[in-house]
């Protein structure tokens, strides 16, 4: 079956070419041509030929702009990045780029925000959180434009999460309060508040700073300081009893236990510079 839809995805793709290079109005040669390039990725997709398909899906683009169909096109490349997807992620990445220009071009705002995310979503992927921060800033600026609050949110949280990552923990620290004081001010959300204040203070702590909870009487208010005594004592045994404390109930996510690692490995290279002095 799959020689056979390659081989019908071939002759559908020769008719639109064959449509582009003869006569006929210069809108409607360009709309039959897209109709049968429609058809060939079909069919290159049901054959699992990822690759064909997205080009001619990026063929179909082409010809959907110089029809004057602006959003069939920027669709057209959205199929192609699925298409790619699944062997190409740059290239996915590429496609998706031109989707979101076209989308914005033509007053498609929330589309473009999505997609700007989904390429967010593709470098976090390959481990690349400078460009994924990018990607992720923009779509939050674009939903907040919108006024889609919970997807700007969102989408917030993941450049916080990229930033202490890379070490950038004064900007997670200013996105995760901002985030917790929109929360505490929202009846839905206000019980998130301190997730995410437990975050800025964890970045507070890789920072090395001194640490004022503003979430009092809560488990994550008394791990931080908790942790903030440890760390001012520089105290590893009691750093460690604090967070399996805490792990023991409100399990920790990868995200927390990697940054709280750091802040374990700070304490003992300061022990043992002490050590060393002595």
């Amino acid at each position: 079956m799959g020689s056979q839809q390659i081989a019908k995805g071939e002759e559908f793709e020769r008719k639109a070419e064959k449509k582009i290079k003869g006569w006929g109005l210069f809108g409607s040669k360009y709309e039959d041509a897209a109709d049968f390039y429609q058809k060939a990725a079909n069919c290159f997709k049901l054959s699992k030929s990822w690759d064909r398909a997205a080009v001619v899906y990026i063929k179909l683009a082409n010809c959907n702009l110089k029809s004057g169909s602006k959003h069939e096109a920027a669709s057209a490349y959205v199929d192609g990045a699925n298409c790619y997807k699944k062997t190409s992620p740059k290239q996915a990445i590429s496609c998706l780029d031109e989707a979101v220009n076209i989308f914005l071009e033509i007053n498609r705002i929330n589309m473009g925000a999505r997609y700007c995310k989904e390429i967010g979503e593709l470098y976090e992927q390959g481990q690349n959180f400078d460009q994924a921060i990018t990607y992720f800033e923009r779509a939050a600026d674009l939903y907040q434009t919108e006024e889609v609050t919970t997807s700007a949110s969102q989408c917030r949280q993941k450049v916080a999460q990229f930033s202490a990552q890379l070490g950038k923990y004064q900007k997670a620290i200013d996105i995760y309060e901002e985030i917790a004081r929109y929360s505490l001010n929202n009846n839905l959300l206000k019980y998130g508040a301190r997730g995410h204040l437990l975050n800025a203070g964890i970045c507070q702590l890789c920072k090395g700073d001194d640490l004022d909870p503003t979430f009092s009487r809560t488990r994550e208010c008394k791990l931080l300081a908790d942790l903030a005594a440890a760390f001012d004592e520089e105290d590893v045994g009691k750093f460690t009893v604090a967070v399996k404390e805490f792990d023991s109930i409100s399990k920790l996510d990868a995200w927390r236990t990697t940054l709280l690692l750091r802040v374990k490995e700070s304490i003992k290279s300061k022990e043992l510079e002490e050590d060393d002095l002595t």
